[in-house]
């Protein structure tokens, strides 16, 4: 049966596997992180809480991703990746352990987030760097990439409303648990693929040299290196602010977790929104700009929701938002697989990695700081106006890449 253009990457039997799996995965990983976050702040009742829980989940990824994206160079992408996904059921399944039988405290919590930091930073680039072995041809890749946006920010939709009903209904552990058995599906497509897993070359040199190759690599190709780095700056700066959401949920807006479940499920939505768009993306069209306009259309939303005196409308600048933030995301992630050689891939993915996941955990601190000591909504607003500059300083630097691409394209012409 001919699909259409849009899903043209589903037509590739270990990529429909691929999607199936993940898509059921995620929708437990997404239930996992919404109870953590309202977990430790019933606990607590403190942003900064809430952003120390954050970092100490994500700032494996800023640590381990360059060592980690060597390691995949050298190693089988496909091994590495069904590795990272049973250690990261086992995790689950701790969690959902100490939770169920109440022998759980927020120390525990932070060693169980960083444990599963260190897997996502393997993990993250073990899985990108597979997808081109998924879909075999390198032309159906930024369709493959499209569809795997789309596909992860349906489980940021659905997640969050399960996990808002599982809440009030059942608690925390009972989410934990879900997403321990959702991983199953993830195993069972990955040992169900027909895949050729590739040679991988031995390597005698030290794995720094190969880490040092990716940094001189992407110092080389601007683009590349200026895609990455706004993701960096808005990472850090911008994304946070969904950590806050059980404080505008309880605080702002007086609300329970049925209002959090809310607030996360609208801004998956808007995502999905985002990633839908990106599929319709044709050949030629200019990703860096895609880049810059959806990193502005994030942050405008972020001021205006910061402070919305009603919930609707706070959820109708979520939902915008968040499609500005999946599109620069898709189209950044787009931008390095396409353009990167083979031989780097693991490398220079693992700094994009490093620059979406590796900065947000300092951002989340330094966001759950700045709620504690001022408010949580001045710190968005504030967020949101850095954003707005950062995208505005990158555009000179996206227009010269542009314009060097020009220049080398006539000149192969000639």
């Amino acid at each position: 049966m001919k699909l259409p253009g849009g899903l043209k990457a589903l037509h590739y039997y270990n990529f429909r596997l691929y999607f199936s799996g993940q898509a059921i995965s995620l929708i437990g990983t997404w239930m996992q992180r919404i109870a953590v976050n309202w977990l430790v702040y019933t606990v607590t009742h403190s942003a900064f809480m809430l952003g120390l829980v954050a970092f100490a989940g994500q700032i494996p990824m800023l640590i381990l991703s360059p060592y980690a994206g060597a390691f995949v160079d050298r190693h089988s992408r496909y091994r590495t990746l069904l590795v990272t996904q049973i250690a990261s059921m086992v995790q689950a399944g701790l969690l959902a352990l100490i939770v169920l039988t109440g022998f759980y405290n927020i120390p525990a919590i932070i060693f169980l987030s960083v444990l599963l930091g260190v897997i996502n930073a393997f993990d993250t680039p073990a899985r990108q760097s597979l997808m081109i072995v998924l879909v075999e041809n390198k032309g159906d890749l930024p369709n493959a990439i499209a569809l795997n946006s789309s596909m992860v920010t349906l489980a940021r939709l659905i997640g969050p409303a399960l996990a808002g009903i599982l809440l009030s209904s059942f608690g925390e552990g009972v989410c934990f648990l879900v997403n321990f058995l959702s991983f199953i599906a993830v195993i069972l497509s990955l040992l169900l693929m027909k895949i050729k897993v590739p040679e991988r070359k031995k390597h005698t040199e030290p794995i720094w040299k190969g880490l040092v190759e990716g940094f001189n690599y992407m110092k080389k190709h601007r683009g590349i290196s200026s895609a990455i780095g706004l993701m960096a700056l808005t990472s850090l700066i911008v994304m946070p602010y969904s950590n806050l959401f059980p404080v505008f949920a309880q605080t702002i807006f007086k609300g329970n977790v049925t209002t959090f479940s809310w607030l996360n499920s609208i801004s998956g939505l808007g995502a999905l929104f985002g990633a839908i768009y990106m599929t319709t993306i044709k050949p030629g069209k200019s990703l860096l700009r895609i880049i810059v306009l959806s990193s502005l259309l994030l942050s405008v939303s972020l001021m205006f929701f910061a402070y919305s005196h009603s919930l609707l409308a706070a959820l109708i600048f979520i939902l915008v938002g968040e499609s500005g933030m999946l599109a620069q995301i898709a189209a950044t992630n787009t931008y390095v697989q396409t353009n990167v050689d083979e031989h780097m891939r693991g490398r220079v993915i693992s700094y994009y990695v490093m620059a979406f996941q590796g900065m947000q955990p300092i951002g989340s601190l330094l966001v759950g700081w700045s709620a504690h000591a001022g408010s949580a909504q001045a710190t968005v607003f504030l967020e949101g106006l850095a954003g707005v500059v950062i995208a505005l300083l990158f555009i000179p630097a996206l227009k010269r890449v542009k314009r060097m691409s020009l220049e080398k394209q006539l000149h192969r012409n000639n």
